[in-house]
């Protein structure tokens, strides 16, 4: 067994480059996870609902109302489930759900590696794509979070390498599109990759006396994990909003629906229209790393061109690019768009830089391609501004923030501030990203809300705060929190906590490291 995984890998060489990548994937990913970067909002979110699936049978503590598929949650849940000390096996609660980010990282890249040397019978350009998302600023601030994309991702890549290496197997094409199916209802945005993927299943079954077996069946295996979804919102009489109402100015408000959030998510547009994906482009993805996103670019131009000069059209070109340019479209599109969003391209960007490297590789002798590839990275790791060192505010060279910067610590400080110094019967406003911190650990906070649910969820808004500052004790404020409510108070539905905070209360706690800045108030409830 040991020859024939040896032998599909290329010889000694290729397998030593493969053990290079994952262990240097496992060390950039987990070096100062737990401190850097900050937790997030949403990585708090995906934690609760995942808690509340173990805790309490539910897809949320609050109304599930189809905003995501529970596809990620489901795993990190069965992730705590197995874990000795479940939710605190690595410390926090966010904490242990990266730990599995740091899994799915290491798994993802072997799949990545396998699908480029697949696809252009080069290691060089299979280790290429591997170091890029290993040592990639902005592949490791995100890709070291909890986030549904990262999941996703491992999916997707999954059944890539599957139909990739199928040869038209029809059990093989059906666990690809199984696998499709859940990278689905993990993320919905993978529906962004159906046209990529349906083409090299369509390929893939070419010239084969059951293609229409192998095709088939793996478009009904894609539909398996969705149909379970569906019905999922069809049995608990949430598939369509009452009245077929579809006004999303006017939502139907007795039950959630599964095709309203849909339409809702559909239509979803940001006032800034197509300029926010450019605003973070230039503000915040391009500043982690250029060389990724503007090379990656490049290459995907180049895959495709050599796929229209190739007289074979190998599928694994145009794939490739269209996996590119399809969740391409997502971004640009005008919609809300966080900064996360982007990581899914992250890992797609650095395939088509290794097929491109590994194309123009094969082409040259070996001791010059070992010699590009070694240049290539001694120049990410050691040139300053690269992928390991930068200069500092004072112009002295040090390693990237990632690697030595604690800011999680703060969170830490804050939560321990609150169990030491407010009644666990306290009425708060928080953010999501401690929400499982003070529900989980005794004491337990059962009125520690975010300002989310505070402004939107029925029972927390309407019968808990009755949207009435006089109802809040304390406000824990996140990094930038204030911002965040200041953007969702469409129609003044957080106003009431704005104004605790800005003209009702006092400072009793107080971090700031850099530009990261977290407080804790006190509302004085009696004044008037």
């Amino acid at each position: 067994m040991f020859r024939r995984w040896r032998s599909s890998l290329g010889g000694p060489a290729a397998a030593a480059l493969l053990v290079v990548s994952l262990v240097s994937g496992l060390f950039t990913h987990a070096y100062n996870l737990s401190q850097y970067p900050l937790f997030l909002t949403d990585e708090g979110i995906y934690v609760q609902q995942a808690w509340s699936l173990v805790n309490d049978g539910r897809l949320s503590p609050y109304t599930y109302f189809y905003d995501h598929a529970p596809g990620g949650w489901i795993v990190m849940a069965g992730w705590a489930g197995v874990l000795p000390g479940g939710f605190h096996a690595f410390g926090n609660e966010v904490g242990t759900m990266r730990i599995l980010m740091l899994v799915a990282h290491v798994a993802s890249v072997g799949l990545l590696f396998g699908i480029v040397r697949t696809v252009t019978n080069s290691a060089a350009g299979a280790f290429i794509a591997a170091f890029i998302v290993n040592f990639s600023p902005l592949a490791i601030y995100y890709q070291r979070m909890v986030l549904l994309d990262n999941l996703m991702v491992f999916w997707l890549l999954l059944a890539i390498y599957l139909l990739i290496r199928g040869r038209g197997r029809i059990g093989t094409a059906m666990i690809a599109g199984f696998a499709f199916g859940i990278s689905v209802i993990t993320k919905e945005n993978a529906i962004f990759f159906v046209p990529a993927l349906g083409y090299l299943a369509h390929r893939q079954g070419k010239g084969q006396q059951n293609r229409r077996f192998v095709t088939s069946f793996w478009w009904i295996a894609v539909t398996v994990p969705v149909a379970e979804y569906v019905l999922f919102a069809l049995f608990n009489h949430e598939l369509f909003p009452t009245r077929l109402n579809f006004d999303r100015h006017n939502p139907p408000a007795d039950h959630v629906s599964l095709l309203y959030s849909i339409w809702w998510q559909l239509n979803r547009t940001s006032p800034k229209g197509h300029s926010v994906f450019l605003e973070m482009m230039q503000g915040s993805w391009l500043p982690k790393d250029p060389l990724l996103l503007i090379g990656g670019s490049v290459a995907v131009l180049a895959v495709l061109w050599l796929w229209f000069r190739d007289r074979a059209h190998r599928p694994g070109y145009l794939v490739a690019a269209l996996l590119v340019l399809g969740y391409a479209v997502y971004l640009v599109r005008g919609s809300q768009l966080l900064d996360f969003y982007v990581a899914p391209i992250l890992p797609l960007l650095a395939l088509n830089v290794g097929i491109l490297f590994g194309h123009l590789a094969s082409r040259v002798a070996v001791p010059v391609r070992a010699g590009a590839a070694a240049s290539l990275v001694a120049a990410a790791l050691l040139v300053p501004g690269a992928y390991v060192l930068h200069h500092d505010t004072h112009g002295h060279v040090q390693f990237q923030d990632l690697y030595h910067l604690h800011l999680t610590t703060m969170q830490e400080q804050q939560i321990d501030f609150v169990r030491a110094n407010i009644s666990p019967d306290a009425r708060i406003i928080m953010d999501d990203d401690i929400w499982t911190a003070l529900h989980d650990r005794h004491p337990v906070f059962p009125n520690a809300h975010s300002h989310f649910k505070a402004s939107s969820d029925p029972y927390v808004r309407d019968e808990l705060f009755r949207s009435d500052w006089r109802n809040i004790d304390y406000v824990v404020m996140s990094n930038r929190m204030h911002q965040s409510m200041a953007d969702n108070n469409a129609g003044g539905r957080e106003s009431w906590i704005l104004e605790a905070v800005d003209k009702h209360s006092e400072q009793i706690w107080h971090a700031k490291r850099g530009n990261v800045q977290l407080a804790v108030y006190k509302i004085h409830t009696q004044d008037q």
